[in-house]
């Protein structure tokens, strides 16, 4: 098995932070209106945990693509992996909503977190004094072309990722 990268584990961590963060305030939000009850943080506990084990996912998917020599070998790689988490992603939804103990809305609501979280990632890498976290700048850590499912060539400029290609993490 391979050694899980630096980088994925630390944009894992970012993003499981976020959706903590966010996680909280729908609980809040749910207190305050009058409708909490045990289903939401039951729900809100599931539904976070299913978007950060997704996110991560993704992280492993993009650096067994990197690893490939073959950009189309690449490009198999992460449509698979992409609808294996799409499948993933609806099977544990129909249990959220199904089992009468979570909260359907609670289940549902945190897997936009991540995205959010990833929104948000240049503007607090800006507030901190540091770069945006991102290999070459589209705001979710991941270059262009790892970002529309190819791999680059050779013969392509891959600065931004020969860091999670070698596990280099001089960024932090």
């Amino acid at each position: 098995m391979q050694k899980i990268d630096n980088v994925v584990i630390r944009e894992t961590g970012y993003v499981a932070i976020w959706v903590l963060i966010f996680s909280t305030m729908m609980q809040s939000i749910f207190l305050i209106a009058g409708f909490w009850d045990y289903r939401v943080l039951l729900g809100n506990l599931y539904g976070g945990a299913v978007a950060v084990v997704n996110y991560f996912s993704i992280g492993l998917s993009v650096q067994k693509a990197l690893g490939k020599e073959d950009p189309n070998e690449a490009k198999q790689v992460m449509k698979l992996a992409s609808s294996a988490r799409m499948l993933m992603l609806f099977i544990f939804v129909v249990i959220g909503v199904l089992l009468d103990f979570f909260n359907t809305i609670a289940v549902v609501v945190p897997l936009v977190f991540p995205r959010l979280a990833i929104f948000l990632r240049p503007f607090c890498g800006k507030m901190a004094g540091e770069g945006t976290g991102a290999a070459e700048g589209n705001g979710d850590g991941l270059s262009e072309d790892v970002a529309e499912g190819r791999a680059p060539t050779e013969n392509e400029n891959t600065e931004g990722t020969d860091r999670v290609k070698e596990g280099n993490d001089d960024e932090e």
